[in-house]
């Protein structure tokens, strides 16, 4: 048995040490957000926080989450007020949405270390969360609408 804290939460999880944090998330906890890309941690659609780091939950045991702060889509901002999500609205990100809480998860977290990134460090920041409907142009901007509102507050 291990105790997780998930979007500010203890939460009791009886399964092994090894299974994949999103598996704990998506099927235990029944927190859908996170998605299932490939298993692999190549495609970044199931990034959430640890520690306020983007990390991929595929690839994190729930033996290496135990003990951490983890914040999943759901917790970001429950009413979906953060302002990644809010610019993702505003900028028209999502086409067919399946890759796109790895994406916000990514680019908040990015946020959160860099309030004012440039077009090369969101590049890197973003690189390796992977949208099949090509929306990277949309996605930059909506992360530059962002920032700038998270410096005026």
């Amino acid at each position: 048995m291990r105790v997780l804290t998930i979007n500010g939460f203890s939460r009791v999880v009886d399964m092994p040490d090894d299974t994949p944090l999103l598996w704990v998330i998506r099927e235990h906890l029944q927190m859908t957000g996170t998605k299932f890309g490939c298993g692999a941690g190549l495609c970044g659609a199931c990034t959430v926080h640890m520690n306020g780091d983007a990390i991929r939950s595929c690839q994190t045991s729930l033996e290496e989450a135990a003990g951490q702060e983890i914040i999943t889509i759901e917790g970001l901002d429950p009413a979906g007020n953060h302002p990644v999500q809010r610019a993702w609205i505003a900028e028209q990100v999502p086409q067919c949405g399946y890759c796109q809480s790895g994406q916000i998860m990514q680019a908040s977290a990015l946020l959160q270390k860099n309030p004012n990134p440039s077009d090369a460090e969101i590049g890197k920041a973003m690189n390796g969360n992977l949208c099949r409907c090509m929306t990277y142009v949309r996605i930059k901007k909506a992360i530059k609408r962002a920032s700038a509102e998270m410096r005026k507050a």
